[in-house]
């Protein structure tokens, strides 16, 4: 009877008596431990998983920790300066022996599952996950609520005075569309903005679809000029 199992990232094909080499394991010499995730059993029949075949396992008896044949990686960069780069590596590896296969049963056994040296248990993962995220959205939430809304400036109208509305497109940076979103907020002529303060431009530059432009292009200068020039 044989069984093919993974792990370690790689699948083998085993029988009792084996001796095998494989990536590390969490196991001192001379400990069983077994390997649950078998993905076919053969024999009389062959049983194949789905992915995985429920109940088997295969038992094993740790051997000892070993290293791997040593590997030799030679890396040269052209053109940066001849730098050449030589590096040696042995793979750290358990070797076992097959002593069992269960065809059945091998969730109920109670023998030590088979862990790699650097697996974390999904227990570890749950308990260390952060929960402050909530927290943080609750006191952005409280910074929002708690940041007044500028006022709106106190000589807005409802439409332009005599029914005529100067014409906003002589200020610098005004056009037509900015002409529009102004008139739509109430603002139809030069002495409105020329009496803007500090918070009237912050709540006018909210409205407008370029930002920044109140103070950039001086439109309370202009707007200053061009009332006097009607009186």
């Amino acid at each position: 009877m044989f069984a093919v199992l993974k792990t370690g990232g790689k699948q083998y094909k085993v029988q009792s008596g084996d001796m095998l080499k494989i990536e590390k394991l969490a196991a001192e010499a001379g400990e069983t431990v077994q390997f649950n995730e078998i993905l076919m059993l053969g024999g009389d029949s062959v049983v194949v998983g789905a992915p995985l075949v429920d109940g088997a396992a295969v038992q094993a008896e740790v051997i000892d920790q070993i290293k791997g044949e040593k590997v030799i990686h030679f890396v040269k960069r052209r053109r940066k300066h001849s730098s050449k780069r030589t590096k040696g590596h042995r793979q750290k590896l358990t070797l076992i022996r097959v002593t069992d296969i269960l065809e059945k049963g091998g969730d109920k056994s109670g023998v030590k599952a088979a862990i790699g040296a650097g697996s974390v248990s999904a227990v570890a993962v749950v308990a260390a996950a952060p929960t402050a995220k909530p927290k943080a959205k609750a006191v952005k939430a409280d910074k929002a609520d708690a940041t007044p809304a500028t006022a709106a400036p106190a000589n807005l109208l409802t439409e332009a005075r005599g029914g005529k509305a100067d014409d906003l497109k002589k200020i610098s940076g005004v056009g037509p569309k900015l002409e529009g979103i102004l008139h739509e907020n109430g603002v139809f002529h030069f002495d409105q903005i020329a009496a803007w303060g500090a918070d009237d431009i912050t709540y006018m530059d909210d409205r407008l679809s370029f930002k920044g432009r109140i103070d950039r292009d001086n439109w309370i200068e202009q707007a200053t000029a061009f009332a006097a020039e009607q009186e």
